[in-house]
């Protein structure tokens, strides 16, 4: 068995974690600029060390409802198909290790979260976790509209 270290961070209260493989940093959350006829989960742009990223609201993205950004908002920067990508979570909390022997596959009915999104869920001894695929949160079309985003700015 192997172990994966993984970021925790939460949503709507809920504890979710994504594998430290996936994030090149946690940042505070910057100014976003809105973006006219973008998608709704594209809350807009930023600009970090001198490079522009499209900013996904995370909780809208899994269709959970938005709420107000406060002094714990972070945003967890991946890149995905080449874009640095920034997803506003409502805090990030902890990295932990998780060994994969108490990962399981991921119920397909989980409400608001789409089982391409989820890696598995992690049993922990006081909290269970669900695991997501950070690359899998955006389809096809939806990356390049992100893309586009970028190019266009």
């Amino acid at each position: 068995m192997s172990t994966e270290k993984y970021i925790v961070f939460k949503l709507k209260g809920q504890n979710y974690a994504a594998s430290i493989q996936q994030i090149v940093t946690i940042e505070r959350l910057q100014e976003v600029v809105a973006l006219p006829q973008a998608s709704s989960f594209i809350d807009g742009i930023t600009e970090l060390r001198g490079e522009v990223i499209p900013v996904i609201d995370l909780k809208s993205r899994m269709d959970l409802p938005r709420s107000e950004s406060t002094e714990h908002s972070r945003m967890l920067v991946s890149p995905i198909n080449d874009v640095q990508v920034g997803f506003v979570v409502d805090e990030a909390s902890d990295v932990i290790d998780i060994d994969d022997g108490i990962i399981e596959a991921a119920p397909t009915t989980i409400k608001g979260v789409n089982g391409n999104f989820l890696h598995g869920v992690a049993k922990l001894e006081d909290r269970l976790l669900l695991l997501l695929d950070l690359e899998h949160v955006l389809n096809y079309e939806e990356v390049n509209e992100v893309k586009q985003v970028v190019q266009e700015k």
